[in-house]
């Protein structure tokens, strides 16, 4: 069992995850991953549920934010299980996975006792790995410390958010890793006016004011990043007064079919001529949108020697 958490929400966890995965699958074990719960729907129809095509996902009715979760492991070819019965999801997912990897939505704890738990801290809120609960206390529990980001953070950030590490938990392994952002058509994003769309949690109670979208659109060439909150309706509107730090970006909020049509229709009603999907899904697969896009991307790279496999395999051999 590798547990995957993290200190805030949007500092990297699941791209971690998937990094995880990928380095289990490579040492020819069957892997199957456990995700935190997100109880938004019939909770007696989601005692156990498994997720291994999208549609699976369409089968449980998900939200943007469990799509957000799920979709980018199926698309590498990995089981997800969640739901409500922890013990009865562990004994489906023991049925078909040599390692199950506990992936913590939320920041939370791990549900299960783990042979190495991994936390990811995010430079770019440097002094949030002490400040928020439960996420400090994963960053004191874990065994290994990921500061991701460091491709985009301040240096002195970093060094800090490191130190920090070194001070409380001193048995954590440190390692630092970069999240390179990749985009499907970066030449269709120069000199255009664009509505950057932007995974919804790390925005609103992740409390981050932008996210890899709005990096890609800055870095290649944006002439404009379209304020959102003119066009914004229903729910929509209504996130944007609660979280004010919000301005040139809009958070993918979805829970439910009418938050759904009300991002579809802020995102069409804008005047922008690209829209840059930031978020982990393609949002056209649940929406129509009457302007082009491109979708943004983003994965873990360990920076100088690659450690992280070496101590899954060392788990791995004593288990």
């Amino acid at each position: 069992m590798i547990a995957v958490t993290a200190v805030r929400t949007g500092s990297g966890k699941s791209q971690t995850t998937r990094y995880v995965a990928k380095a289990l699958v490579e040492m020819g074990k069957k892997v199957a991953i456990i995700r935190h719960p997100m109880p938004y729907g019939n909770l007696e129809e989601q005692v156990a549920m498994r997720f291994g095509s999208y549609e699976d996902l369409d089968k449980y009715n998900c939200t943007i934010e469990e799509r957000e979760e799920f979709e980018p492991h199926i698309d590498n070819g990995m089981v997800v299980y969640a739901g409500i019965d922890y013990q009865a999801i562990l004994e489906k997912a023991e049925q078909e996975a040599d390692v199950i990897i506990w992936d913590g939505g939320n920041n939370d704890l791990p549900f299960y006792n783990s042979d190495l738990h991994i936390v990811v801290v995010d430079p770019h809120r440097a002094g949030h790995e002490t400040t928020y609960h439960p996420g400090e206390t994963n960053l004191r529990m874990a065994d290994v410390a990921i500061i991701n980001k460091i491709d985009s953070a301040d240096p002195l950030e970093v060094e800090k958010v490191k130190n920090t590490v070194a001070a409380i938990n001193p048995k954590a392994k440190i390692i630092m890793a970069n999240s390179p952002i990749t985009v499907d058509d970066p030449e269709a994003i120069a000199g255009k006016k664009v509505l950057v769309v932007e995974d919804g949690p790390t925005l609103t109670h992740g409390e981050m004011a932008y996210g890899a979208g709005v990096i890609a659109a800055e870095k290649l060439g944006a002439t404009e990043l379209i304020d959102p909150r003119p066009y914004a309706v229903g729910t929509i509107k209504g996130t944007f007064a609660k979280y004010n730090h919000i301005s040139r970006l809009l958070p993918a909020m979805g829970y439910g079919k009418v938050q759904i049509e009300e991002l579809e229709k802020t995102i069409n009603d804008s005047p922008a001529e690209l829209v840059v999907i930031g978020t982990p899904i393609d949002l056209r697969r649940i929406m129509k949108l009457d302007k082009p896009a491109v979708r943004v991307r983003y994965d873990l790279e360990e920076v100088g020697k690659k450690e992280l496999a070496e101590i899954l395999a060392g788990v791995v051999a004593e288990n």
